[in-house]
């Protein structure tokens, strides 16, 4: 059973930075591609960026310019990094791993905060 952990989350103000990290217990050339959505309260989860195993990266639109998906194939890590945040940006961030037979792997979520 493959296992996501996120990290990195927390309260930060409006203009800040974070860094989330999400830490795969296989190795990420296994998932294909992987990615970070989010959910805010009272709203649908959606991506936010993916990152393919051959580094093609996409973006959602309110992220684009803001947002960096990358990955360390050899810590079994991908992150996000998140700059200018904005209060809008505020949700629960979950990573995603597609693996054999289209199978989705989710990670428990972290929390980001974003204060005006």
């Amino acid at each position: 059973q493959v296992q996501l952990v996120e990290s990195g989350g927390g309260l930060v103000q409006a203009g800040g930075s974070l860094r989330l990290s999400c830490v795969a217990s296989t190795s990420i050339f296994s998932l294909n591609p992987m990615a970070w959505y989010r959910q805010a309260p009272g709203k649908q989860r959606e991506l936010v960026a993916s990152i393919t195993r051959g580094t093609f990266t996409n973006y959602g639109d309110s992220v684009k310019g803001r947002f960096t998906i990358s990955r360390d194939n050899a810590k079994n890590t991908v992150y996000l990094q998140m700059n200018s945040l904005k209060p809008e940006d505020t949700a629960v961030y979950y990573c995603k791993g597609v693996g054999s037979g289209y199978r989705e792997y989710w990670g428990q979520g972290t929390q980001v905060t974003v204060s005006s």
